[in-house]
């Protein structure tokens, strides 16, 4: 799967998480992926916890709008994002550089 790829709904996004970082960031990562610091550690959820909050600010969704959708023990995620879709995809785009295309 490519970084981010249109959906029904929205987009979905693979994201690649590192957790106990020193702080929350998520930027661009790998043409599979994006790259999400995190300072929660992964145990009970706490990763995932703050995954919702920071990817729902980067794109500007509510949380309600941000659902993992797969990968919830593992580091890389899959998050689906509800809205807009063509402004969604643009700002991913923009996370990355005009250049890349999901």
């Amino acid at each position: 799967m490519p970084a981010w790829r249109p959906s029904a709904t929205g987009i979905e996004i693979a994201v690649r998480v590192t957790p106990r970082a020193s702080r929350d960031v998520l930027a661009a990562g790998t043409h599979e992926h994006f790259a999400a610091r995190l300072a929660a550690p992964p145990v009970e959820g706490a990763a995932n916890a703050a995954l919702v909050p920071l990817v729902a600010k980067t794109f500007g969704v509510a949380k309600r709008d941000v659902t993992l959708v797969a990968g919830e023990t593992a580091r890389l995620k899959r998050l689906s994002i509800a809205g807009d879709g063509a402004a969604l995809e643009q700002i991913a785009r923009s996370l990355y550089g005009e250049g890349h295309d999901g």
